[in-house]
């Protein structure tokens, strides 16, 4: 009796000078053979997914087709952000600053945008540390209806103001599918949040704008839970992702969360993503970031994120946690000293040409 024949998922991945007609051409081909093709489009490249027989696809060989930058044959569920298919660790470039292997990347600024003023300040306050990347949320998603929301649209023009004086690309947070473009035409880098990891409808959404995008970890996800919705990110022709693991919620309550160290070299090992930590929320207080930031360095982060502000104690979000100046020397001995003794180099803010303006 014959032997049924492999099923398989396979993966087509198209460069992104790929035309129409390459793309009808390895669908066409893969019907022709027996197989189903689902296609997704990004906004920098069109991924096929197929379904069928190995060796009748093996057969096609689909890599010297015209358009057709990489052909992925795996099981892995997350297979377009596993290392299975992809052994070299992948370098994201967010507003020509690169996040990955080989380097050290420092993201901080305020926690939410408040004014002109104080956005301002913690984003020289930031760079003076050593960062190269403005974070700040012009949107917060809060556990409480009655604290701080954000500034919205005025937050990200804010934000946008900011980035041409400091010369900082900005990364900021979308936290709903509606505002994905609005937060798209301001932003270098979109950030989903813990609460929104598995908001499919929204990781979908920011996958499609062609935008680098930073996911945090869900503070009750596993890691498999974590990648499978950076998968859902990469479905829609996205690869340009960064991993944060921000810390998890346990039994323990000395910490605002526990912060899963080990999470980065498993990560390391199991993605071609580059992944950083966010000491600041996990800690939950000043005196833990710095202490934090040295244990996500020593283990291999290719970088932090931190919160910065210029008076913590007036902060409308997270005060406990924002670095003064003090605290940000320090830092910036932190990184100058561990980036060369990790084999990284410290990235450096973009002239300010490099940098995309609002459209």
């Amino acid at each position: 009796m014959k032997q049924p024949r492999e099923v398989f998922r396979m993966v087509v991945v198209m460069a992104p000078e790929a035309t129409q007609e390459d793309i009808d051409a390895v669908v066409g081909r893969v019907h022709a053979a027996g197989g189903k093709a689902f296609v997704s489009r990004g906004v920098t490249r069109t991924i096929v997914g197929l379904v069928g027989d190995v060796g009748e696809f093996d057969a096609l060989n689909l890599g010297r087709h015209s358009g057709v930058a990489d052909v992925v044959r795996i099981s892995d569920s997350h297979k377009l952000v596993s290392r299975e298919h992809h052994p070299a660790r992948s370098v994201v470039r967010v507003g020509g600053v690169p996040i990955g292997p080989g380097t050290l990347t420092v993201i901080a600024g305020p926690c939410a945008v408040e004014t002109p003023e104080q956005t301002l300040a913690a984003a020289m306050m930031a760079k003076a540390a050593g960062a190269s990347l403005l974070r700040g949320g012009a949107f917060k998603p809060r556990t409480s209806p009655y604290a701080y929301q954000g500034l919205g649209e005025e937050g990200l023009r804010i934000l946008a103001d900011v980035r041409a004086e400091a010369g900082m690309p900005i990364v900021t947070e979308v936290i709903d599918p509606s505002s994905v473009e609005l937060v798209a035409r301001y932003a270098d880098m979109l950030q989903v949040g813990t609460r929104n990891m598995q908001n499919f409808a929204l990781l979908q959404a920011v996958g499609s704008t062609g935008k680098p995008v930073l996911l945090k970890r869900g503070f009750g996800a596993t890691i498999d839970e974590w990648l499978m919705a950076a998968e859902y990110i990469a479905q829609r022709g996205n690869l340009d992702i960064v991993l944060c693991e921000r810390g998890i919620r346990t039994f323990e309550t000395a910490t605002r969360n526990t912060l899963d160290i080990s999470a980065v070299p498993v990560v390391q090992r199991r993605s071609h993503l580059p992944v950083i930590v966010d000491p600041s929320h996990s800690g939950g207080r000043r005196e833990l970031v710095v202490p934090l930031t040295r244990a996500a360095l020593a283990v291999g982060a290719d970088g932090v994120m931190i919160d910065v502000h210029p008076e913590p104690a007036a902060a409308l979000c997270d005060g406990a946690q924002a670095l003064v100046d003090a605290d940000l020397d320090e830092i910036a001995s932190i990184v100058t000293i561990l980036s060369p003794l990790m084999g990284r180099t410290l990235t450096q803010p973009v002239p300010h040409g490099g940098l995309n303006p609002v459209g």
